[in-house]
């Protein structure tokens, strides 16, 4: 339960939600450091491996970091359908500060007593929403493949040329050839709804492959496949179908990936004034800035009263509820590990300080 919670975005930021949670505790900042890292990473592997979500890897500021930790860790997702960030998942470095405030000691070789330093890190149910508004379309979900409950459904079209007698030996046989490859298939033979129905009601489920029976491709010894996340449709013969389909279920995999991050990667862009800040947020993008001080919260705080303000102005409006989730303001989503090159001499975008690190910016959830 998030007591602290006042206004709910359903999937995103909820009072109750199911949470993975560790805390662990070492013998110095490296150990823990080693912890927190070996976290961040699995986390990303899961936005990334598995939900085919691109994420930003990187450290928090002093302003975002966890309140009263040493540092804090996370991976940044963007959605492309609003433009916005969103905080992935955090893998904190808590330091020696709560060893101390709630006496957390353990003794050493030396039989010494010592505070613990200590690692906090999660991942929530906020996960399916952002799988849900990268890849979902008008028609409903679309899973990436390694996640899907059902990775593919068979759906033979019933008629007075194909009766029920003579299509259910052809799928199930299709059917167990798929599940000897290790496929999660599934055969939809009710008979209470007509195949547009169900064809409907899988896309809604978002599954990565349909296959197709009609009279025409029991003649030929075939199947048609339709994929979920492209539309695209292909004939393919029966011999091997199994073997095929799990290929296929991997470059979906690989593909749903892919445009994701093009998506992702059209929308990050790189400025260096002020004057280019607002606008390029204006676009639904993600911006990398050089920054003064990750320590200096003032300036942040400046940053992002500043940028709602203009961006108020630019929309003709004089204020935005307290309660939304969608600001307008810009906030830092992290301090990249991939830092780009930043030349001697470059200043703060914003305080005309000199630049100490390149940040992330964007809109965020």
């Amino acid at each position: 339960v998030r007591w602290e919670f006042k206004f709910p975005t359903p999937f995103l930021r909820t009072r109750e939600f199911l949470w993975q949670e560790g805390h662990t505790a070492h013998a110095s900042y490296e150990d823990a450091q080693e912890m927190v890292m070996a976290i961040l990473n699995l986390y990303k592997n899961v936005y990334q491996d598995l939900l085919c979500v691109p994420v930003v890897p990187g450290y928090k500021t002093e302003k975002e970091k966890f309140a009263g930790g040493y540092q804090t860790t996370t991976v940044e997702a963007y959605i492309a359908g609003s433009g916005r960030a969103i905080q992935g998942a955090t893998s904190h470095n808590l330091g020696q500060n709560f060893g101390k405030m709630f006496d957390i000691k353990y003794q050493d070789e030396k039989g010494d007593t010592q505070v613990a330093w200590q690692t906090s890190w999660g991942l929530t149910t906020r996960t399916i929403g952002v799988m849900v508004m990268v890849h979902g379309d008008d028609k409903g979900l679309v899973m990436p493949p390694r996640v899907s409950p059902v990775q593919v459904v068979i759906v033979s079209v019933i008629s007075k040329k194909l009766t029920a007698e003579t299509a259910d030996p052809y799928c199930q046989k299709i059917l167990a050839d798929l599940q000897s490859q290790g496929v999660r298939a599934k055969y939809d033979d009710r008979t209470m709804y007509n195949p547009g129905w169900k064809y409907n009601h899988w896309e809604q489920k978002g599954v990565p492959i349909r296959i197709e029976v009609g009279p025409m491709d029991i003649e030929k010894n075939s199947v048609r496949i339709a994929v979920r996340h492209d539309g695209s449709k292909e004939d393919l013969p029966v011999e091997g179908l199994g073997a095929v389909i799990k290929n296929k279920l991997e470059e979906i995999q690989t593909t749903m990936f892919e445009k994701a991050k093009k998506a992702r990667d059209e929308h990050l862009v790189k400025i260096t004034q002020w004057e280019e800040f607002v606008p390029a947020l204006e676009k639904n993008n993600l911006v990398l800035a050089p920054w003064c001080d990750p320590k200096d919260i003032e300036s942040e705080e400046m940053v992002k009263t500043k940028s709602r303000e203009e961006s108020l102005k630019n929309a003709g409006l004089e204020g935005e509820d307290d309660r939304t989730a969608t600001s307008v303001a810009a906030k830092t989503l992290c301090i990249p590990f991939d830092q780009p090159e930043l030349p001697e001499g470059t200043k703060c975008f914003a305080t005309g300080k000199p630049a100490t690190c390149w940040v992330l910016w964007g809109r965020s959830y």
